[in-house]
């Protein structure tokens, strides 16, 4: 299965790079090929537009890519900073940033999502930043429970007793061995995030025509499934296969990085 996670990772990376060297030009239109099936011409078929679908699927897996990293860059840079200050400081301080993160917690991830999607407005700026504010939560409860337990160690007693400042013991001391569990956290955000992105694209909160988007395009095919099952097929299995990779390289990261698991 590591095989085969890392084939289709690498696959999709490809295809990212691909379409940025040969510009394909996702947008253009043929009437002619309307809902036209695979052929040597379109090798993916076309969509209700004459759209080239395999074009799309390129521009629309540079787009994932790109929402994906982004937000889980912002969100876990928000949640480790979070967890951290309420697990070093405890306390009020601590109370107080959990009962916030307790508060978004209590709903649902995507509907909150679509909720801040909704007021923004659809686009890809507004999409960035709902995903923003509702995807923290996991880094922050995840950050604030290994400060905890690292807090009364004794690198950590010894570098406050020298005079470290508060930063310089949180950067240099304690962050350092969370490295390996929030490297598997982002790996699992990545899969998390793409699919909100494709689920509000769906929904039409998310990126707009003419531009390419995987959630879109599943919309758009949905309404021609009895005439034209390659569109939603292929993009449905697209994603399925990006989505499996990468939760199956993270369960790999995750075990690879276990200290019991390689002990075993």
């Amino acid at each position: 299965m590591k095989k085969f996670a890392i084939s289709i990772l690498v696959f999709w990376v490809a295809a990212v790079i691909m379409g940025k060297l040969f510009q394909l030009n996702p947008n253009q239109i043929d009437l002619n090929a309307v809902l036209a099936p695979i052929n040597t011409h379109y090798w993916l078929g076309a969509d209700d537009l004459g759209r080239d679908i395999l074009a799309r699927i390129l521009a629309g897996v540079q787009v994932s890519f790109f929402v994906a990293i982004i937000v889980t860059v912002i969100t876990m840079l928000i949640g480790v900073f979070v967890g951290l200050v309420a697990g070093f400081y405890g306390g009020k301080i601590d109370a107080i940033l959990m009962k916030i993160t307790d508060i978004f917690l209590a709903f649902p991830g995507i509907l909150l999502a679509i909720a801040f999607a909704a007021v923004l407005g659809a686009g890809l700026g507004n999409l960035i930043l709902a995903l923003c504010i509702t995807g923290w939560v996991s880094y922050a409860r995840l950050t604030r429970g290994q400060t905890l337990s690292l807090r009364n160690r004794q690198h950590v007693i010894a570098a406050e007793s020298l005079g470290a400042s508060v930063p310089r013991i949180l950067i240099r001391h304690i962050l350092p061995l969370l490295g390996s569990i929030l490297m598997v956290e982002a790996t699992y955000s990545l899969a998390s995030v793409m699919i909100a992105e494709a689920s509000l694209s769906f929904l039409g909160l998310g990126i707009q025509a003419p531009d390419a988007s995987w959630g879109a395009m599943l919309r758009d095919g949905v309404r021609y499934m009895l005439v034209a099952p390659h569109y939603v097929l292929v993009v449905g299995l697209s994603l399925m296969s990006l989505i499996l990779a990468i939760n199956l390289g993270g369960d790999y990261l995750r075990d690879k990085l276990d200290v019991r698991t390689e002990s075993n």
